[in-house]
């Protein structure tokens, strides 16, 4: 078991203050987004243990040493030097000789793109046919880094604000007219004119490609609109948040057709603990608030607005999912062991939490896969390692460890 040295990426829409809260350091004054954990090319982590042949004496650990000293290994290298010691032979089998998942620490101080993922299948057509015409992997138009789909979790640990999968057509068109812009009606008419699915692909389709001249200046209105009803006291609590929600994006994305393609989506407010499963084909943006986030390892993302990112309508279309979902939000199925399990259909990742009272008798964990373990509160143990928030520890597949408190560990691990 190993402890990680972890990076934060410093994105533009990150939280200036949240990361640093939970890490007990002072901010830097930068936007501090996402602390990633795991094996992922971009950002491995990294950790104190020996190069093969070094002495073990000579390397340091992880805890007390810069994500970039020299004396630390990238856990993909030890993955690589090693994949069946590391993560065992059932995940080798199943997924081939590298961690299937990136988890992370996310703080979004304010909206992400409006974007979607696709399943498989997609991926893999759309990463084949841009490697067939030598689309530079780097290029701000390519769409498809790789051929791997991206479902993800996010699980909340403050108040979390997103929006995840379409409405009701006929919900969203009841939306637009109580905002009481013109220019939304033709929307309006389009979402009541069909039956679900056409309804919402003609509506987004003629959000993303209208005039954008004449989309900005609706996009204000609509925005003025929001905020009214917003701080109206007769608004109904939920809606008075959605209108509020939208207010915030066309306030980061003035004049941007996200800004109304999100009111086409489900407004969700995540309380601490409560998560959201984000399928293939499912519309999604997050708005702000600090969580764990959970994705199988691929960087394919189509995007539908609120960035100055490039926007590729054709293929965004060709993978969204055009149906009316609820959000399902996803509360933790205690077990009999004290692990609270947030379930998925999905393999390459599994997320669980472990609350741990003062006193209580240690947790022995499942040792058959490889795991990640990352306090967010309180000062638990990992074996004979101590933990304090933003801490995390990297157990190789095989490797008997227990928990003890007090605090909360969450437990990233993939099912074989």
């Amino acid at each position: 078991m190993d402890r990680l040295a972890n990076t934060v990426r410093p994105y533009a829409w990150g939280s200036v203050t949240a990361i640093p809260e939970l890490l007990g350091t002072e901010p830097t004054g930068e936007p501090q987004a996402e602390l990633w954990m795991g094996a992922h090319p971009g950002a491995p982590s990294r950790l104190a243990r020996p190069a093969p042949g070094t002495d073990a004496a000579t390397t340091g650990r992880a805890q007390d040493q810069d994500v970039g000293s020299p004396e630390l290994r990238a856990l993909s290298d030890v993955i690589a030097t090693d994949p069946e010691g590391e993560l065992g032979p059932a995940a080798v089998e199943k997924f081939g000789p590298r961690l299937p998942f990136l988890f992370k620490v996310l703080a979004a101080g304010a909206p992400l793109s409006l974007q979607v993922h696709p399943n498989l299948a997609q991926a893999q057509e759309g990463y084949a046919d841009e490697e067939r015409r030598q689309v530079p992997i780097d290029a701000p138009d390519r769409n498809y880094k790789d051929a791997n789909h991206k479902p993800e979790l996010i699980c909340a640990l403050t108040e979390f604000n997103g929006l995840c999968g379409f409405r009701v057509p006929t919900e969203s068109a009841d939306f637009f007219d109580a905002l009481g812009v013109d220019s939304l009606k033709p929307y309006a008419d389009l979402l009541r004119a069909h039956p679900e699915e056409a309804a919402l692909r003609e509506a987004l389709t003629a959000i993303l490609t209208a005039d954008r001249t004449e989309t900005a200046a609706t996009v204000t209105a609509t925005a003025a609109a929001a905020s009214r009803l917003a701080s109206d006291p007769t608004t109904p609590p939920a809606e008075a948040a959605a209108h509020a929600a939208y207010a915030s994006l066309a306030h980061h994305f003035p004049g941007d057709p996200g800004v109304l393609a999100a009111i086409l989506l489900n407004h969700v407010r995540l309380q601490p603990g409560e998560a959201l499963f984000l399928g293939a084909g499912v519309p999604h943006a997050y708005i702000d608030g600090l969580g764990v986030e959970i994705m199988a390892n691929s960087d394919n993302v189509l995007r539908s607005g609120l960035t100055p990112k490039h926007v590729d309508v054709p293929e965004l279309l060709r993978v969204v999912r055009f149906e009316a979902t609820d959000p399902g939000v996803l509360r933790p199925e205690a077990t009999a062991d004290g692990e609270e399990l947030y379930a998925t259909p999905i393999d390459e990742f599994r997320l669980s939490r472990y609350v741990l009272p003062e006193g209580a008798a240690p947790i022995h964990l499942p040792h058959g896969a490889p795991q990640i373990l990352l306090c967010t509160a309180g000062t638990p143990a990992a074996g004979d390692l101590p933990l304090t928030p933003g801490g995390s520890v990297f157990v190789p597949a095989g490797e008997k460890t227990e928990l003890s408190g007090p605090g909360t560990v969450f437990r990233a691990t993939v099912v074989v």
